[in-house]
């Protein structure tokens, strides 16, 4: 049974522990992995790449971005994403794991940044052109730390990875489609019920289950999801299985009933009727367009 490669940093860089961090330029990066990048994936990790040079489309999850000069992407675990380009790339990436940055910010979490911390929000920010040599040399400096072997390597790095997640987060928190939160603690349970989700989803399908987990009533939660969101606790958890089962149907070998089985739907039929409700086609009309 087919699934969609899931790949992690030893992938890249052999000598590299899991725990630790991944940084390259882009130019050898992509020559380094040209039978990974063009073919729809997933990571195990957290991505940040800038492109300084070059066009093309990123693809996440279903959604199509276009690349440009200034345009920076961050990447959750979990995501399936690819490249096209239509002119050469060139900047810088890297890579690491949630153990890294939160093992030297033991205070601090990833999901604090805004392109982190909710899968509503996008998962791209484009650069003005008099900011690309501003972030590209933050990059740069990263990507030298990397390859160079001095003393307090691990701290420096995670450092200034912190840096420049505060810097792109400053001018992010200034985009129209950013969600804003009026309540901290509003912000903190809808976190929580994303991460419950990701956990879930595939055998839990009711309100019920996820307030429970929160020490919540089912009322709160929603009143949680519609005032931040503007959608139900059933939108979001349908949302996530939308999602898997796109995922599937497009990069995977296995059936359709098969997939709906996996994802927790005994009754196809019934399933189909979600699917399409959704997206306003059938899995497998949806399944040969893509095809």
């Amino acid at each position: 049974m087919k699934s969609i490669p899931v790949l992690n940093i030893q992938q890249f860089e052999q000598n590299v522990p899991i725990s630790e961090f991944y940084s390259r330029d882009l130019e050898s990066h992509l020559e380094r992995n040209k039978d990974f990048f063009h073919k729809p994936h997933r990571h195990d990790f957290f991505l940040c790449v800038l492109f300084s040079e070059g066009n093309g489309v990123h693809d996440i999850d279903f959604d199509t971005y276009v690349i440009a000069p200034g345009s920076v992407y961050f990447l959750k675990p979990g995501q399936t994403h690819f490249w096209k380009f239509s002119t050469p790339p060139k900047g810088y990436i890297f890579f690491h794991t949630q153990d890294f940055y939160e093992l030297h910010f033991s205070k601090s979490k990833l999901e604090q940044f805004p392109f982190y911390y909710s899968q509503e929000n996008q998962p791209t920010l484009n650069l003005n052109l008099s900011r690309i040599a501003t972030f590209q040399s933050k990059f740069e400096d990263i990507n030298t730390e990397y390859h160079n072997n001095l003393n307090y390597k691990k701290q420096k790095i995670a450092s200034l990875i912190n840096t420049i997640y505060i810097d792109l987060a400053r001018l992010y928190n200034t985009l129209e489609t950013l969600k804003h939160f009026t309540s901290v603690t509003y912000a903190e349970t809808l976190r929580s019920l994303e991460r419950l989700i990701e956990v879930h989803y595939k055998t839990e399908k009711s309100v019920q289950f996820y307030a429970s987990k929160l020490n919540i009533t089912s009322k709160h939660l929603n009143r949680i999801t519609k005032s931040t969101l503007n959608k139900t606790p059933t939108d979001l958890i349908t949302e996530r299985i939308i999602l898997e089962s796109k995922r599937l149907i497009v990069h995977s070998n296995n059936s359709l009933a098969d997939i709906a089985y996996t994802l927790g739907y005994l009754d196809y039929a019934y399933f189909s009727k979600v699917f399409k409700l959704r997206t306003k086609s059938t899995p497998l009309e949806f399944k040969k367009k893509y095809q």
